[in-house]
């Protein structure tokens, strides 16, 4: 079969897969959902090499029989058994030798140890097919942690490509990222599965051992870690924002944290599932990203991030008319709004530099205002005045300018069908030009100057 051929038969089976089976996980603090755990096991003819005293298949048995009584006594944990390479004749090439041979419920620990007794190794080597026929085993059941451990020998023998698969169906959230466990591997043979998925070695009985209870910690069990938010001395002095973790295969939401001091004033421990590969998110104005990270089982992880901030306030001098003033803010040359500030609240940014719009009358704009660590950066605006405009007679079509060096600004137009003009407005000089909407002559156009004084009320009337 072609690659490309392969790569749509892939695509076609997780377009069904995924209706029903997407791993949905959204863990909020500690809380840790139901994990299922597939074993897929490979026993191609390969398996009959020796190992220690023994020989692979063997050992394989005896370990997964070990930790079935270990898992027996797990709550939330499901356990199912898949096996390729067991049932064609040795000489056999059959690309489809892969079986569910105990299906996912609780209590059939005692049913796999008994169906790995009956296990004898035969054909040949089909990982991307098991892999894809795996993802029919676990049930259609939203907010579980989907698990595969695979244990093989053997490189893929047949025309399948398990990265590719791996990947597709992590990233359609199907299951998690794979465990691999490889026995009698080499360093070819490591390359080979590092894009499948967490690849260990395992080439002495008291080595898969140790392997295999490493990966079942990991499956069920959270990690600590600690988010260092670092300042411009590259000390971990941010704090009180939160932090999105999102699985990288699938952009899956996992967990929120708001990053909180200890009382020894020091990032707090914070819990993360090993499993996921993430992408971190941290919400200052703007946000940070940091992608691709890696939690290392068994240790306390400590991640890093730039996060240098400073204060932004705008304030109004005085008492103001203004009842809820407010100012866009956005990275300096660029139109993208990062927030919408009310005006007299301070509020933190990403040290740097921003333009700001403040939404009086008339607009004012205030170009690379620097943000400095930990120091408020304060812009004062004048008191604001208040303008009353009476047209008792008759409707007008009337619009309000301002002058820039002999050019007229458009500041705002009146409401044609009111009498009464209100509006709030900054310190400056303006001018009104009007005519009576039923007027039938350019000519009856007419022009008023006016001053805005702050904290003042200035009056008139259209005739």
């Amino acid at each position: 079969m072609s690659k490309k051929k392969y790569f749509r038969l892939v695509a076609v089976v997780l377009c069904i897969l995924v209706s029903g089976l997407k791993t949905t996980v959204h863990a909020q603090g500690y809380t840790k959902p139901k994990t299922r755990i597939l074993f897929l096991l490979d026993a191609s003819g390969s398996m009959y090499a020796a190992m220690d005293k023994d020989i692979r298949i063997n050992v394989a048995k005896r370990m997964l029989s070990k930790i079935m009584d270990s898992l027996e006594l797990v709550n939330d944990v499901q356990v199912a058994l898949r096996v390729y390479g067991h049932t064609s004749p040795p000489g056999h090439r059959n690309c489809k030798d892969t079986r569910l041979e105990v299906p996912f419920k609780y209590n059939n620990h005692q049913d796999i140890k008994s169906k790995l007794k009956d296990i004898t190794p035969k054909g040949t080597t089909l990982i991307a097919y098991s892999l894809q026929q795996a993802a029919y085993d676990f049930p259609k059941e939203p907010g579980v942690r989907n698990i595969i451990i695979l244990i093989t020998d053997g490189i893929e023998e047949c025309e399948g490509d398990p990265c590719a698969v791996s990947e597709a169906l992590q990233s359609h959230g199907v299951v998690l990222r794979p465990f691999i466990i490889g026995l009698g591997s080499t360093e070819d043979f490591r390359k080979a599965f590092e894009c499948v998925g967490r690849y260990y070695d395992a080439n002495t009985e008291e080595n898969f051992n140790i392997v295999l209870n490493a990966v079942i910690t990991q499956a069920l069990n959270n990690t600590t870690a600690q988010v260092n938010l670092l300042d411009v001395n590259l000390k971990p002095t941010e704090t009180n924002v939160n932090m999105s973790f999102y699985d990288m295969h699938n952009g899956q939401l996992i967990t929120n944290y708001i990053h909180t001091m200890n009382e020894r004033n020091l990032p707090d421990t914070i819990l993360l599932d090993p499993i996921y590969k993430y992408r971190m998110v941290v919400h200052t104005i703007p946000p940070v990203t940091k992608s691709d990270i890696e939690i290392t089982p068994g240790k306390h992880n400590v991640i890093a991030v730039d996060a240098p901030q400073g204060n932004l306030l705008v304030k109004v001098t005085g008492i103001t008319n203004y009842t809820d003033l407010k100012f866009i803010v956005r990275k300096q040359n660029t139109m993208e709004t990062l927030h919408l500030q009310n005006a007299n609240t301070s509020e933190k940014y990403l040290i740097g530099k921003y333009d700001l719009e403040v939404q009086t009358l008339p607009r004012q704009f205030f170009k690379g205002i620097s943000i400095n660590q930990n120091t408020t950066t304060t812009i004062e605006l004048p008191q604001p005045g208040k303008l009353n405009i009476s047209a008792f007679t008759q409707q007008y079509i009337a619009d309000i300018y301002q002058t820039n060096r002999n050019e007229l600004v458009w500041i705002a137009r009146l409401p044609s069908e009111n009498k009464l003009h209100n509006l709030i407005m900054q310190p400056g000089n303006y001018k009104i030009i009007y005519r009576a909407k039923t007027a039938t002559k350019s000519s009856q156009t007419f022009e008023r100057e006016f001053i805005i004084k702050s904290g003042a009320i200035t009056n008139f009337t259209l005739n």
